[in-house]
């Protein structure tokens, strides 16, 4: 199971937000670059980026951060966050991303995000938010009509590396991550399933690797590392156990 380090861009600083609210942020440091560097050291070879303000202006807002990001760190960088055309996807491509993350085109453009999963093998995440079972777009800011898991099940057959799945009443919140529904969603659907939203430490990283099995890839985490609520090393060596 991989755990996925993540830093979250606004105005160029690195944050975390509590539930997705862009005025609840809380910064932990201005040199994402640097913050990347930190997590390699402790041997993370897959970082999580997300442009908070690109999500909900549709567009790169912290293309600096993020290119500075991909100079400073010698891994695999997954990035999300307002990536809805596909000039944008192969830009990003281009400049030397792994995957690319895709929310809200997922629910509104699916064919698209179907094109872009073909066009790049692998390359294209899923991202499935969900504020009570439901799909949340636009940075979080709207609540669809759509159940989680009829969305995933749409792009079972696409060509999508992965799933992510955040329960967005858990995120920045150290709640512990929704294991429940998580393993749920992996279980119901053919897609490996990327966990995120709530780890408040290595019980959740342990539990969660239990169920690689199930179908869950991997893990995101920002608050709980930042916090030193928990050790990147001691969790990578535990999900490396699964």
């Amino acid at each position: 199971m991989i755990v996925f380090p993540a830093i979250d861009l606004k105005g160029g600083q690195v944050v975390r937000l509590s539930e997705g609210d862009m005025d609840r942020a809380t910064v932990y440091g201005d040199n994402p670059a640097a913050q990347a560097l930190l997590f390699a050291e402790a041997g993370s070879q897959f970082l999580h980026v997300v442009d908070l303000d690109g999500s909900f202006a549709g567009r790169a807002e912290n293309r600096a951060a993020v290119e500075a990001i991909l100079e400073a760190f010698p891994g695999h960088v997954q990035l999300g966050g307002g990536i809805r055309t596909r000039e944008a996807v192969e830009g990003w491509f281009d400049l030397g991303v792994s995957r690319v993350v895709m929310g809200s085109a997922a629910l509104k453009d699916p064919q698209f995000v179907k094109d872009m999963a073909a066009e790049f093998p692998g390359g294209i995440v899923v991202a499935v938010d969900a504020r009570d079972g439901m799909v949340a777009t636009e940075g979080w800011a709207e609540v669809s009509d759509v159940a989680v898991v009829d969305l995933a099940r749409r792009f079972e057959d696409a060509g999508v590396a992965s799933l992510l799945f955040t329960d967005i009443g858990r995120d920045g919140l150290l709640k512990g991550v929704n294991i429940d529904a998580t393993v749920d969603l992996a279980r119901q659907v053919d897609l490996p399933v990327i966990a995120s939203g709530g780890v408040k430490g290595l019980d959740d990283i342990h539990i969660l690797s239990l169920h690689a099995v199930d179908g869950i890839e991997g893990v995101i985490t920002g608050r709980a590392l930042y916090e030193g609520r928990l050790d990147l090393a001691a969790a990578i060596a535990m999900a490396n156990r699964a």
